[in-house]
């Protein structure tokens, strides 16, 4: 019987469109759209001559496969329809794809849909169909889904001949009621087709709904003839192997239906109609972008083409079978190759085991497999007794130079019964075991949950794993007032003889862990019972999905200190909003008191969840995603990021035996792009791993960074043996990098060698070397060129900014939200491991950082000093053929101003062309010279890593403290020179100094009369000969004009 499945309808509501460019030459626009999705097309009405027109219309498309619907993009293209004037505004005339000028288009992803219910206005900006098309304005849109649920399935029969004609019976009747609804549905879309279609079009698109008709015909005889078979051989009370081979005659008698465009998903009836017609051509959309098929394709053919495959011996033991009779006790089995000894896990007598193991085919040191069965022995009745061996029931044994090889696609072997060797004296065979035997690499499908030879086995904490971050939102609650309040009673006049007092109020909101306060109102009076005070703040915080159930919010009383009342918001009732263009609905919300005051008041508060901010929980300068929290908002992928973590070298031991002698390392790596984590397998007492793990992810900004860091496994021994993962001591950091996407090259592979520095409170080490290999796929350049010219982050951080300290606060918060998520998934990642990966320790005091930083400041401005230096060598007639040169280049100038531009341009182009050829050729990782690891001191390091409060001595505090007010007192001086010189410009304006601002004066009119009456030209010829004289014309003491200004009086002789 065919089951129906769950239909999917996609629902655009076009809402309004705003500030229009006009096109009808007299200042309007007569507007309509046309929205084309997943094959089907669909318009709106013309709204005539209005540049803001408002439609407020439901087009529904049905999803032929749910699946891929996230593959699909949504297209809406806005025309001017040039009849509207002579249609007197109707609407239903015009094309459909190319009825009039153009007016804009926008394209949805279809990961964007929400669900129904969900869904909010989301305005679009109209997009240019080329370089020279002038568009403008906006567009409003509300896109959801809808999942029908399937039919009920019809009532069993207790006869087992009755459901075989049962289900004959409907999916024949499910045949008829296609065919009955693909006239109608077809009708239906051919009232939509635009009113010019050719006559020859609609000829055919008849001829073919008569053909539908003659093939429904044939087959509803044919289903009566279903029918009638079942039920009369069940009227003849035939047999079973009767009845079914009557049911093979009637599927013989019955004839095929003609062959469907597509089997699966199956065609719309309005685009089965369509392709009868012969229009779908000029109908049907493609579902893909050439972007996604072309990521589809290079992640279908190239998989973990970066990445060397590494063979695998592959064991898999799916049950045992033994022959005797009796009681039986459980089974195991036992694979022993070369130094390789590893048990199954003990089962019923039937021996049902259905694992799979995986041996390092360069580890292996014998050229045989042995797989031998036990029976585990019975436990003695009384206490005390010795407890015989396990019985062995046989062998079975394998060559591994006749073991067969598997590669994917390829199917997974089948695995065969073998009989035991060696088992019993007489000969009988005693035990069978099915099982199976190939050599395969590291893609095959059986490997990631397989029993691993160098990854510890079957332990937890070794594999490799995928991990998700939450999504993050913010909540953003709006107090606004208060009324009705009913004030606890006063505290006793003996415990603040202070007088009266009026009380201070203050709005304390909770969710999960965070608390935040708004400011205090005090009472203008002590009303008896009611007052009514106002707040109007905002309190924002970081939510994650799946949210906390309640938000609580409190009014609290300063003056008694006790609470006036709560209320709790049911996050799931809360709005959500994807802009500013939508003011959330506010609420009133009943406060509970205590038993004396069950109604306390109410408190008028907003409260929304902003998708139209980034979450950030990484710092913004290495940010790896910057996409809009709502999925409205989500556009699709520019290209696709592939890693390949091919294996580390020369890694320094982590773990030192208690004789100091040797050590081991157990390494795994952790990647971070996006909400994406992934990390390696576990490589057990290596220090030279080779992982050979590659990995991808969707890239929607060029501009962000990729982090990847190495740790050793410290979890895994100490997890197995307590069992508490609260108590697991932390993994080592052995080092960390970062690449930006935006220095690779597109379409390219690089291989390279990064190396590992880490930084310890004991000093700074040279970790070892990490080889990856990373290609950045991007199909579109023109796609990636636009991603340039966006902004770095959505919408809504530019129209309502958040304040830096506000965003350090809501960034460390959304950190701890992650961090203890995903240290809660399985295998965990240590808080630790996403603590480092995410720099939560950005903004804490370094001394090195903030000598890097300075000497990165100071870098950025050696050009200029460079230019001053070339300058003041030009000026001394250092190199006098060069201040020649600079001689005619100034007449040049001054004479043909124009040329200034063009020159400074021409000359910036063939700068860049000239450095070309020393561009980066390689992705570049950590700089530990730029970050001054070598310089450092011990105790920079260790002041470095002390937390917040410290907890050192107090004389290494009070030393640290001197060091940094010494440091902070040149600062402060720096700081200090700069204000006066700007001080110094204003005195000279201020008449502090009535001398100097006098002479100010004359000088200021001697030069306006002198450059009335001197051209321009000639002016700047004479002060640039007599700034470039000879320096025998020059003398050895600073200027006049220098010297005045330094005379010039500041305010630092008025600082206390």
């Amino acid at each position: 019987m065919v089951e129906e499945e769950a239909r999917r309808r996609v629902v655009v509501e076009v809402c309004n469109a705003r500030n229009l460019m006009p096109k009808d030459g007299q200042g309007t626009a007569s507007a309509y759209a046309v929205v084309d999705f997943d094959g089907q097309r669909r318009r709106t009405a013309t709204r005539p001559r209005d540049l803001n027109p408002q439609w407020g219309e439901c087009l529904e498309f049905l999803v032929h496969d749910p699946d891929a619907m996230c593959a699909e993009t949504l297209e809406l293209n806005l025309y001017n329809d040039k009849k509207a004037i002579a249609a007197a505004g109707g609407g239903g005339g015009g094309s459909g794809r190319r009825g009039g000028t153009f007016l804009g288009k926008v394209k949805v992803a279809g990961t964007s849909f929400a669900k129904a219910g969900d869904e909010v206005l989301v305005y679009y900006p109209l997009e240019k169909r080329s370089v020279f098309s002038q568009i403008k304005g906006e567009i409003g849109l509300k896109i959801w889904f809808v999942d029908e649920p399937p039919p009920p399935p019809p009532a069993a029969q207790a006869d087992g001949k009755a459901d075989a004609a049962a289900d004959k019976k409907e999916a024949t009747e499910g045949g008829k009621e296609e065919k009955e609804k693909a006239p109608a549905a077809a009708a239906a879309a051919e009232e939509k087709k635009p009113e010019t279609a050719a006559p020859a079009e609609e000829k055919k698109a008849e001829e073919a709904k008569n053909e539908e008709k003659k093939t429904e015909a044939d087959k509803k005889e044919e289903k009566n003839d279903k029918k009638k078979t079942p039920e009369k051989g069940k009227k003849d009370g035939e047999k079973p192997k009767e009845d079914g081979k009557a049911k093979e005659e009637t599927k013989k008698e019955v004839a095929p239906a003609p062959p469907s465009p597509s089997k699966v998903p199956p065609p719309s009836p309005s685009k089965m109609e369509l392709a009868a017609a012969g229009v779908a051509g000029d109908l049907e959309i493609r579902p893909q972008s050439a972007a996604e098929r072309s990521m589809a394709a290079s992640a279908g053919n190239a998989s973990y083409d970066l990445v060397d495959r590494v063979p695998y011996l592959f064991v898999r033991l799916l049950k045992a079978k033994h022959h005797g009779g009796g009681d039986r006790q459980p089974l195991y089995a036992q694979l022993s190759i070369g130094t390789h000894t590893v048990k199954t896990r003990a089962a019923t007598a039937a021996g049902e085991w259905d694992q799979v193991f995986a041996f390092h085919k360069d580890s292996l040191t014998a050229t045989s497999l042995d797989v031998t069965v036990h029976e585990e022995a019975k436990k003695p009745a009384a206490e005390g007794e010795p407890t015989p061996p396990d019985a062995n029931l046989g062998y079975v044994s394998f060559d591994l130079h006749e073991v067969p090889k598997r590669s994917p696609p390829d199917s997974a072997l089948a695995p065969q019964w073998y009989t035991l060797d060696g088992h019993s004296n007489d000969g009988t065979a005693a035990c069978d075991v099915m099982l199976a035997v190939w050599v395969g690499t590291q893609v095959d499908e059986a490997f990631q949950e397989a029993w691993q030879s160098d990854s510890g086995g079957y332990l937890v904490h070794t594999r490799s794993k995928a991990y998700l971050s939450p999504k993050l939102w913010y909540l953003r609650l709006s107090v606004i007032q208060a009324q009705d309040l009913r004030l606890p009673a006063p505290p006793d006049a003996k415990a603040k003889p202070m007088g009266p007092a009026f009380p201070e109020l203050y709005v304390k909101a909770q969710l999960g862990a965070q608390v935040f306060k708004t400011g205090r109102v005090a009472l203008g009076s002590a009303a008896a019972g009611t007052s009514n005070p106002s707040w109007n703040e905002d309190l924002l915080f970081v939510a994650a999905e799946p949210f906390d159930p309640f938000l609580t919010v409190v009014v609290e009383d300063i003056f008694s200190g006790q609470p006036v009342g709560q209320a709790r918001v049911l996050l799931s009732t809360v709005h959500r909003r994807s802009d500013d263009r939508v003011e959330p609905p506010s609420r009133w919300l009943n406060l509970c008191g205590d038993e004396a005051r069950p109604y306390a008041g109410r408190v008028h508060v907003r409260v929304c969840l902003e998708g139209g901010y980034h979450v950030l929980d990484e710092a913004a300068n290495v940010a790896s995603d910057v996409r809009a929290a709502s999925k409205q908002l989500s556009k699709p992928p520019v290209g696709m990021l592939e890693v390949g973590v091919r294996g580390a070298t020369n890694l320094v031991p982590m773990k030192i035996a208690k004789d100091g002698a040797s050590g081991s390392t157990d390494a795994y790596v952790v990647l971070k792009y996006g909400p994406k984590w992934a990390r390696t397998r576990t490589i057990l007492d290596q220090f030279n791993p080779r992982w050979n793990e590659q990995y991808a992810w969707d890239v929607f900004d060029p501009c962000t960074v990729l982090t990847i860091a190495v740790f050793d496994n410290v979890r895994y021994k100490n997890a197995d043996a307590s069992g508490d993962a609260g108590k697991l001591p932390k993994d080592a950091r052995i080092g960390k990098l970062r690449i930006r996407l935006s220095t690779l090259d597109t379409n390219r592979v690089y291989v390279n060698t990064f190396a590992l520095t880490a930084v310890h409170p004991v000093g700074v080490r040279k970790m070892g070397e990490l080889e990856l290999a990373i290609r950045f796929t991007c199909p579109s350049w023109l796609t990636l060129m636009q991603a340039y010219g966006s902004p770095l982050l959505p919408r809504m951080h530019y129209v309502k900014p958040l304040g830096p300290a506000q965003q350090d606060v809501l960034r460390h918060t959304a950190m701890r939200i992650v961090s203890g998520r995903l240290s809660r998934s399985e295998p965990p990642l240590g808080p630790e491991v996403v603590q480092y990966m995410l720099d939560t320790d950005t903004h804490a005091w370094s001394m090195r950082r903030s000598k890097a930083n300075w000497f990165r400041v100071v870098g950025c401005l050696s050009h200029v000093a460079t230019a001053v230096k070339w300058a003041h060598r030009v000026r001394t007639w250092t190199h006098p053929p060069t201040t020649v040169l600079v001689h005619a280049l100034l007449v040049a100038v001054v004479l043909c101003p124009e040329m200034i531009l063009p020159t400074v341009c021409l000359y910036l182009f063939l700068v860049l062309l000239w450095r070309y050829r020393a561009r980066p050729r390689e992705p570049t990782g950590m700089d530990p010279r730029l970050s001054h690891v070598d310089s450092v001191s011990p105790d920079e390091l260790d002041e470095e890593f002390d937390g917040l409060p410290s907890g050192r001595p107090a004389d290494v505090v009070r030393m640290r403290y001197d060091r940094l007010r010494a440091v902070a007192g040149r600062a402060q001086t720096l700081l200090g020179d700069v204000a006066a010189q700007g001080e110094r410009v204003e005195a000279l304006l201020s008449w502090r100094d009535p001398r100097a601002t006098a002479v100010f004066a004359v000088v200021c009119l001697l030069a306006a009369l002198v450059l009335y009456a001197v051209p321009f030209k000639v002016l700047l010829l004479g002060m640039g000969f007599y700034y470039l004289r000879h320096p025998r014309f020059r003398g050895d003491m600073p200027s006049a004009g220098f010297n005045f200004f330094r005379r010039l009086p500041s305010n630092s002789d008025r600082v206390l």
